[in-house]
């Protein structure tokens, strides 16, 4: 039942040590607790893996740390072990705040539970003022620690992303770390490097903004329950100086339109940044500018590419007011519609 590491600073009788707390597996069961399928729930309750994911967090040692999703409290108990001046959980599911609260006495004044939505919480009101850095200076005292449902990984990292090239949510504070686990796939799609299979547009959207590093993969069996996929353990370091200085929304659409035809040429998906009529020509004048060769798959473009592009459909943009609000997909569905109102006038 022992926990590697102590917290006897924290001894206030009578509560409960973390020490003396029941095991994971002990309060799954005591509070009858069923990983949720549709919320992509996975345990991780070996304490040796948990006590190494905060370890390659860096030095936690009177750090704030940000914990989302800590579910039963697994890698809960190893960041209270690292003794940090403050841990903040936000959990969605109600049934884990019980087994939390369990912690909580055991470390009174260092753990704050929340009761919400990792999406929609505000995490830049959460911690002293005192703690912010500006963004050139070193990291703050600040970190960001989760093991992830899978549904909401991606869409998360995404958010986050947007705040580093913002500076906002977390980011407030200064260049704050993240460790983080994804499905490996996942994991190895953020840190894919330029022509490998697994590049994609989370390679180059984590890539520009932040140093992304893919620290080790935890087996699936060492999850409750076993998913059908391995999990990677990534850390994201937010760069000083992005490696493409234009606007989060504007680099997102053209990396999306290039890697939507990942197996062509990157003009096919590159086009769709522009209106049919003027396609082909507008498409050429974006790669001739930018000097990017046309019969370049996607996964073959570098981030330098890639500023090249942005740089250069800002221009455009700045030419033709309307062109950042096209989507293709609206003109597809706009073009169904004539044709079909004119098969309906044939008839």
């Amino acid at each position: 039942m022992a926990v590697s590491g102590t917290l006897s600073a924290f001894r206030l009788p009578p509560l409960p040590t973390i020490r003396a707390l029941p095991t994971i597996r002990e309060i799954i069961k005591l509070f009858r607790l069923q990983a949720a399928k549709q919320l992509s729930q996975n345990f991780l309750l070996d304490l040796r893996l948990t006590d190494k994911i905060v370890k390659k967090a860096g030095n936690l040692t009177d750090a704030y740390v940000y914990e989302v999703g800590p579910g039963p409290g697994g890698i809960t108990r190893s960041i209270l072990n690292a003794n940090v001046a403050e841990l903040l959980v936000v959990e969605k599911d109600s049934r884990f705040i019980p087994g939390l609260q369990m912690l909580s006495d055991a470390a009174p004044g260092k753990l704050r539970i929340v009761h919400g939505d990792v999406l929609t919480f505000k995490v830049e009101r959460a911690f002293p003022e005192s703690l912010k850095r500006q963004w050139e200076d070193d990291p703050p005292n600040v970190h960001i620690i989760g093991n992830l449902p899978f549904n909401v990984s991606t869409p998360l990292i995404v958010k986050w992303l947007e705040n580093v090239s913002c500076r906002d949510g977390p980011f407030i504070y200064g260049r704050t770390q993240m460790m983080l686990t994804f499905q490996k796939e996942v994991a190895e799609r953020l840190t894919a490097n330029t022509g490998s299979k697994q590049r994609s547009r989370l390679s180059i959207m984590a890539q520009y903004l932040c140093n992304v590093q893919h620290i080790f993969t935890i087996p699936g069996q060492a999850f409750v329950p076993k998913p059908e996929v391995d999990v990677g353990v990534v850390h994201f370091t937010p760069l000083v100086q992005p490696r493409i200085e234009q606007p989060f929304k504007l680099v997102e659409k053209v990396v999306q339109n290039a890697f939507q035809f990942r197996r062509k040429y990157c003009y096919r998906g590159l086009g769709m940044l522009f209106p049919e009529v003027e396609r082909v020509e507008s498409t050429g004048k974006l790669l001739e500018l930018a000097d990017v060769d046309p019969t370049l798959r996607p996964t073959q473009l570098s981030v330098s590419h890639f500023k090249s592009l942005c740089d250069v459909y800002r221009k455009m943009c700045d030419e033709d007011p309307l062109l950042f609000a096209y989507n293709f997909r609206e003109e597809l569905k706009q073009n169904k519609s004539k044709n079909q109102e004119k098969e309906d006038d044939k008839e």
